[in-house]
């Protein structure tokens, strides 16, 4: 039996690497980015950065998991001097690992000391730690980076069904997404419709 089709509304038109979607908070954010899960923290991601900005990418994807926030913030500086690219053209997004939940202002100063940015577009509770709630207290020091300007939008990754329920009960704030795995082989179908219910894109 064929699936209903889940599209997103607030779609700004653009080619692949520019299109973008309206968020919740008010931003928008690029559809495609260049993911750095596993590149490592030297030159050679750097330079994999600037060519995606080359190629017209204006989103990149990074967590502090990754340990290559540094490489991620000196392309970013460097490309947007020597091309005279706003920073406001730029989308970094971000995550929290699970052993920063209890420490999200400290880990947020970190990942913006080496990305050296004044602010971060998105950041994410990487995943909820099994067996705890600690990402509910991450999420009211996220909040309070919003506030204070520190963060533009904040979302989640890899939440089950559960777990983001539970968030957006608790907090009465939904999350402007939620990141997950998809492809043909994992299509994650109840998922996907849940996300579609509760966040807020």
């Amino acid at each position: 039996m064929a699936q209903d089709r889940i599209q997103a509304s607030n779609v700004t038109p653009g080619n692949v690497s520019t299109q973008r979607v309206k968020l919740s908070s008010g931003y928008e954010i690029p559809q495609v980015a260049l993911g750095v899960y596993k590149a490592p923290n030297d030159g050679t991601t750097e330079q994999a950065v600037k060519w995606a900005f080359d190629c017209g990418y204006r989103h990149i994807d990074s967590a502090a998991r990754y340990r290559n926030e540094e490489a991620v913030g000196r392309a970013l500086k460097e490309w947007t001097a020597a091309n005279n690219v706003p920073r406001e053209e730029i989308f970094i997004t971000t995550k929290l690992w699970d052993d920063d939940h209890k420490n999200a202002q400290e880990a947020i100063e970190e990942s913006l000391r080496k990305l050296q940015l004044s602010y971060i577009d998105l950041y994410l509770i990487h995943s909820p730690e099994p067996g705890e709630q600690s990402f509910i207290e991450a999420w009211k020091q996220m909040e309070a980076a919003v506030d204070a300007g520190k963060v533009r939008s904040i979302g989640v990754s890899n939440f089950p069904a559960e777990n983001l329920e539970d968030l957006i009960e608790t907090s009465g704030v939904t999350p402007v997404l939620n990141q997950i795995e998809l492809h043909p082989y994992f299509n994650q179908a109840e998922l996907r419709v849940t996300n579609t219910k509760s966040v807020s894109y």
